[in-house]
């Protein structure tokens, strides 16, 4: 292989919903890989605020858009040996794909590394990337691809109602949404138009379950998946906009290998060199399932992915694109496995959307197809129901978990379920609270009713240390051997450390006891924390160290939030 000296990465682009966060790890990441490979960098990247245009990152950067126009004239001035297109979200992508038809790549001799741009356009035109994956047996949704409104209205007839539109080439989901009926859906197609030349009408599959998997091939042909995910949301709702689980927790093992085998038949047969992310419905009543999409390029669910497993997937990548092989690569963050060892978690990821919605006037705070979460926030646990918890209390809305939180005002409960918007998950809390069933939620919402019983579980907890007899009303009288002796009753024990394994704080579990009635709310929880202690209810060190070894990096963090 021809030595490379010099590559120009498309960067993560202007500040934007969808854009630029994720994109700015991934592309720091290659940019990192490349500099230990000794490779001169060249990054076009136009937001300031980015970790990659700080000093040292790369070596050169232009401040310029990332749109061919500007591209080419980086490209005439630095003569790269090739470029990178893959770390910047959809608008590298896009621009790396125009560059390659109007012939400027080939024109200054610029080879394009990792997965080739024709793979690149098998995956974002939606009529090529049906009969791509048509050639191997593989299913996709049932679907048109459409250039103008009135193919849009005849490919709907034919299809029948509810369909979906997707915009080509789109990032985010931008343009894309469900359809029941003609008027809905002549709205929807002039949306899609504004945003892609193409737009798919595709048969809806609203309520199946949504599964992703993290896919890596080098060269050589060599594949794994890095890991698998499941929206806590059923089909409908843009991943960007979902509760995310990894590993999945309801998928049966046969469910489980079917969909990764298939995954890696994909980017086989695609020809995909790096990593990319594949996403299916899954049909809940059976193992039937339709490909949604294929991203040939590292994703918001990428850079979870990295968090969530520990493996650098935007490093091995960026080192993949230069004709590395897998079994030559360590992980960088373990330094001790091979790039081609496949993490396996023993515990639970959560990711969790955040908006900025109450800023805007007149915005829709209802959820579907297209993304407007603003970023998220990513929780470790050893069960579902802690990681949740703690992302919960993370995302900025002033919430301590799935209970205990302020009141919300909800005029119409089945209404607030059957349609999502961003506080869908405190009103499956309330309506549990109230006496709604598992079933009757899973029949308005058709989120899984393993994850409701979950929630379910933290409500009992919940309303457990409610009905234990109340220590606000007799705390005052009581001196501290009477308070330790009420205290130590072997049930009062075990439930507050049920409660703290399934992810309560403190000041849950004092809100919960009445104390805050007593006192303010930081001293109540620290009151408890102080119960806690003294009654021995704290992590063992081995679990401390356990997870300090899995987490290095954030091993201050696990030891001030357990103890």
């Amino acid at each position: 292989m021809e030595k490379i000296k010099k590559v120009l990465l498309l960067g993560s682009g202007a500040l934007k919903i969808g854009q630029a966060g994720e994109f700015d790890y991934s592309g720091s990441q290659a940019l990192k890989a490349l500099r230990e490979e000794g490779i001169e960098t060249v990054l076009i990247n136009p937001n300031i605020a980015t970790v990659q245009t700080s000093k040292g990152v790369a070596d050169k950067v232009y401040f310029q858009p990332v749109q061919p126009e500007f591209v080419e004239r980086v490209i005439e001035k630095e003569c790269p040996d090739g470029i990178l297109l893959s770390f910047g979200g959809q608008t590298a992508l896009n621009c790396g794909v125009e560059l390659y038809e109007r012939g400027v790549l080939e024109k200054y001799g610029v080879r394009v590394l990792g997965t080739p741009v024709q793979a690149i356009i098998d995956t974002e035109d939606r009529d090529l990337f049906v009969k791509r994956l048509d050639e191997i047996g593989v299913k996709t949704i049932k679907s048109e691809a459409c250039c103008t409104i009135e193919e849009v209205q005849k490919a709907a007839r034919e299809l029948g109602f509810p369909v979906i539109l997707r915009a080509a080439y789109a990032l985010g989901g931008l343009g894309s949404g469900f359809c029941d009926n003609e008027t809905e859906l002549l709205i929807q197609a002039e949306e899609a138009f504004s945003f892609s030349p193409q737009v798919l009408v595709e048969k809806s599959l609203k309520g199946w379950k949504e599964i992703e998997y993290e896919v890596v091939r080098d060269c050589y042909d060599n594949c794994i998946t890095v890991c698998n995910m499941e929206n806590f949301d059923p089909l409908g709702i843009h991943t960007g906009e979902s509760i995310v689980v990894a590993p999945s927790q309801t998928l049966s093992n046969s469910e489980y290998h079917k969909l990764r085998a298939l995954a890696i038949k994909i980017i086989r047969h695609i020809g995909i060199v790096g990593e990319c992310n594949v996403q299916y419905a899954l049909d809940p009543q059976s193992e039937d399932y339709r490909v949604i999409e294929v991203n040939a390029r590292l994703s918001r669910s990428s850079a979870l992915a990295s968090k969530a497993t520990g493996y650098p997937l935007a490093f091995v990548a960026a080192k993949l694109g230069l004709g590395y092989g897998l079994f030559e690569l360590k992980n960088s963050v373990t330094k001790t496995t091979s790039a081609f060892f496949e993490p396996a978690l023993d515990y639970v990821v959560v990711k969790i959307p955040r908006w900025d919605l109450t800023k805007f006037h007149g915005v829709k705070r209802q959820l579907g197809s297209s993304m407007k979460s603003v970023g998220e926030v990513m929780a470790i646990g050893r069960t579902f129901e802690e990681a949740l918890q703690k992302g919960l209390r993370m995302i900025g809305q002033g919430m301590h978990g799935f209970v205990e939180n302020h009141e919300i005002k909800i005029k119409d409960i089945a209404s607030a379920l059957h349609e999502p918007t961003d506080m869908r998950i405190f009103v499956v809390s309330k309506a549990l609270k109230i006496g709604y069933s598992v079933e009757q939620i899973h029949q308005l919402t058709m989120i899984d009713r393993w994850f409701l019983q979950k929630l379910k579980h933290i409500v009992s907890i919940d309303m457990r240390l409610k009905e234990f007899p109340q220590l606000s009303e007799f705390l005052g009288f009581m001196d501290n051997s009477e308070l330790l002796e009420y205290l130590e009753a072997p049930e009062f024990v075990e439930l507050l450390r049920e409660a703290k394994v399934y992810g309560f704080s403190d000041f849950q579990i004092a809100r919960a006891l009445g104390l805050e009635d007593l006192m303010s709310m930081e001293k109540a929880g620290l009151t408890v924390r102080g119960w806690r202690k003294e009654l021995g209810v704290v992590p063992t060190v081995n679990q401390i160290d356990t997870l300090a070894a899995e987490f290095p990096a954030q091993t201050n963090y696990l030891y001030l939030s357990y103890l």
